[in-house]
């Protein structure tokens, strides 16, 4: 379950604090408007707050602004045009197509800009509905301007004062996935989970844990930290020292499984790790409050019993002492992990000396960017471009069913059909189709809860409480159960015509019909000039070799001492990791595609599952090289490891042997240092994982049909050589 969803953290989370924001201002603001103006200027300017508001996302200020500032200007030129043109037929068709087409272009601005798009839309046809006089198209959108303007002004003081408590909610959103993807980790143990399984579900985490890392970096790294915000940035770099920590953990499940099924160690390790998990989480709890974290979970009977296991192990040879001393070091880093969450429980209780920050770092290569310049645009408007394609898709299926309202039987809103379609025709199909049945289901149940308030309910100041709850519910649950949020809207819709038409009872059922059609439309539009996932498939395959490469040079460089510092490591590591959750989602979607559109489904499972190994790997040997530092023998290590990443980058040839024969050369040199043995198994170890990523590179180009020759396949055969 969703953190967000369960009942006691559902209180302290940013989606219910922005859920509560938007519904406070957009209703003040509609009730502010209708003691001076009445009802249907009420209406007018609550529709331009409630279209301003979707462009309230958590984000830094001066991004807020930006965002926020083009809803507004951009959505109230769409509301001057439209009205202007509406009492025209053929032109304000033309209009909606063109606005309809531009509109869907945003979307290559990325995630941020699909709200904008939305918007839009639901302008345009608000607009569209009914016939207006020049003079009544200026007044609409007039008014259209205040309430967004009135909206953007209130949420960006909120949100100022409010600062300080938005970067603690994001911080401790970002902490839950961390140790929802700790637990996901202690399943590993569990004999009864497929591993392969587990594997997959451990990489699908770490792609939701990445993108809320990043919020978390957007916010709290960018600027000048206040003083009450420096605990803040420790526990955020607190955070990310563990969570390297737990990604080196536990990359040795195969061999421990062997040799443990059966044993009582393995179920220890995994509850031991569960733990863990919850400790991660109560910090969490206590961001969320804004109190001093305090540790509640007790480990010191799993680990005396661990201890004691470990002591009673019977001596052993060849592979069976490897799995001992595995096991040995899977106890070592939990007993880390333990210690580290120790330290993330003391960072969040006071600032603890000066900041860990790289003086004078450009932290520039961790935040997000935004880029919303002309010419992204413009290149994109090509046949083969996928945005342009949807842009096209939308244009086309808004116009089909604005047509065909006009036939139906029922005296209906033209804009609900076209709303249905803006709100289920997404870029992606597997998306719309998830957006398909959310959208049904949840209008049914709008429709029925409404249904039964209309019916018990007639006085005003009542029916607008309901709209303030169906109005916070909305954007509450918009990014984490769209169902509830298509609940609220129908909701939402039905109250605002029974507060303006107290005898509109029919509305409900003609709103169900409506949105049936519309999805209908939508979904025939789905196959419509489609792009589907695995047309982008190469690409982003190429993007992960590439990031694979320099995430294994930096690491080189950071293990052999040729850097001063870790902070190049750590910015190819996030856009590896980047690249990584990328393919991830682009392979889970193409999984809700049509069974004959998936391809090579098992070659990028094994290839996103290796990639990741690859890089809990290389975390692992910073922590060893760590933990073996007392008198390691650093020239014979250092020259073990250049041969080492040096086979990795030749794509395993002769090298591996080259290698084995460079450590026990060393290892004879020096044999009293007692790091070669986990060295060797580690350095080994990802020798073949780099292996299997260049394997199932390999075929994922065959599986895709790339011809033999191109510079892709060439990548692919080599994998991390240049």
């Amino acid at each position: 379950m969703h953190y967000t969803l369960a009942p006691r953290t559902f209180l302290f989370s940013h989606y219910f604090y922005t859920g509560l924001r938007i519904a406070t201002g957009i209703v003040g603001l509609a009730y502010l408007t209708y003691f001076i103006a009445g009802l249907p200027s009420a209406m007018a300017v609550a529709i331009g707050a409630l279209c301003t508001s979707l462009m309230d996302l958590p984000s830094p200020l001066r991004h807020k602004f930006n965002e926020m500032l083009a809803g507004v200007l951009f959505c109230s030129l769409v509301a001057l045009v439209v009205g202007l043109c509406s009492p025209v037929p053929w032109l304000l068709r033309s209009v909606i197509v063109l606005v309809s087409f531009l509109a869907s272009m945003m979307v290559v601005y990325g995630r941020k800009a699909m709200p904008l798009q939305f918007v839009a839309l639901f302008v345009m046809m608000l607009s569209s509905e009914e016939a207006a006089t020049p003079l009544q198209a200026l007044h609409q959108g007039a008014l259209f301007f205040l309430g967004g303007a009135g909206y953007m002004a209130y949420a960006m003081v909120v949100v100022w004062i409010l600062q300080r408590r938005l970067k603690q909610q994001v911080l401790a959103e970002a902490l839950y996935e961390l140790a929802a993807y700790t637990s996901t980790k202690a399943g590993c143990y569990d004999m009864a989970q497929p591993l392969s399984a587990q594997m997959e579900k451990l990489v699908r985490q770490q792609s939701t844990l990445a993108e809320r890392q990043q919020a978390s970096r957007d916010l709290i790294l960018r600027g000048r930290p206040a003083k009450d915000e420096e605990v803040l940035v420790q526990v955020h770099y607190a955070m990310f020292d563990l969570y390297e920590l737990v990604l080196a953990t536990h990359t040795d499940y195969v061999l421990l499984r062997q040799h443990f099924a059966g044993a009582s160690v393995l179920p220890l390790l995994g509850d031991l790790i569960g733990k863990a998990a919850r400790d991660i989480e109560s910090v969490a709890y206590a961001m969320t409050r804004g109190r001093p974290s305090q540790r509640t979970v007790d480990y010191d009977a799993e680990l005396r019993t661990l201890a004691a296991t470990l002591r009673a192990l019977p001596p052993g040879e060849g592979e069976a002492a490897e799995a001992q001393a595995v096991l040995r070091a899977t106890s070592n880093k939990i007993r880390e992990t333990i210690a580290m969450i120790a330290r993330l429980h003391a960072a969040g209780q006071a600032p603890q000396g000066a900041l860990p920050m790289l003086a004078g770092a450009d932290l520039t290569p961790f935040l997000t960017q935004q880029r919303y310049s002309l010419g992204i645009l413009l290149a994109n408007l090509r046949w083969t471009s996928p945005t342009f394609r949807y842009a096209l898709r939308v244009a086309m299926a808004i116009s089909v069913g604005l047509v065909s309202s006009e036939w139906l039987p029922w005296q209906t809103h033209g804009y609900w059909i076209a709303l249905t379609i803006a709100v289920v025709l997404k870029p992606s199909f597997s998306i719309t189709r998830q957006r398909r049945a959310d959208r049904l289901v949840g209008t049914l149940i709008g429709c029925l809860l409404t249904a039964v308030i209309l019916r018990f309910v007639h006085a005003p100041a009542i029916l607008f409480g309901f709209l303030f709850v169906a109005t916070a519910a909305g954007p509450t649950f918009l990014y984490v159960k769209y169902r509830y949020t298509a609940i609220a809207a129908s909701m939402q819709a039905l109250l605002l015509i029974g507060l303006t038409v107290p005898h509109g009872a029919g509305a409900i059922g003609e709103r169900l019909l409506d949105t049936l059609l519309g999805t209908l439309i939508a979904t025939f539009f789905s196959y419509v000039l489609p792009s589907w996932e695995y047309q982008d498939l190469p690409r982003l395959v190429d993007e992960v070799l590439e990031a694979n490469r320099k995430y294994v040079d930096d690491g080189a460089a950071l293990l052999l001492g040729a850097v001063a510092d870790d902070f190049h490591y750590r910015v190819s590591r996030k856009r590896f990791m980047d690249s990584l959750a990328t393919l991830s989602g682009a392979l889970g979607r193409m999984l809700d595609e049509p069974a004959d559109k998936r391809r090579a489904p098992r070659e990028l499972n094994r290839f996103t599952v290796q990639n990741y190994l690859l890089v809990a790997h290389m975390a692992a040997l910073r922590l060893l090289l760590r933990r073996y530092a007392e008198n390691m023998p650093r020239a014979e290590v250092e020259a073990m490891l250049r041969n080492g990443f040096a086979a990795v980058r030749a794509s395993l040839g002769a090298a591996p042997q080259a290698v084995d024969s460079a450590l026990d050369k060393a290892a004879r040199q020096d044999p009293a240092w007692p790091g070669w043995g986990p060295l060797r198994r580690r350095l080994r170890m990802l020798r073949q994982d780099a292996a299997q990523v260049a394997l199932a590179s390999a075929a994922i180009g065959q599986a895709l049909g790339r011809p033999a020759g191109t510079q892709a396949a060439k990548d692919d055969a080599s994998l991390l050589g240049r």
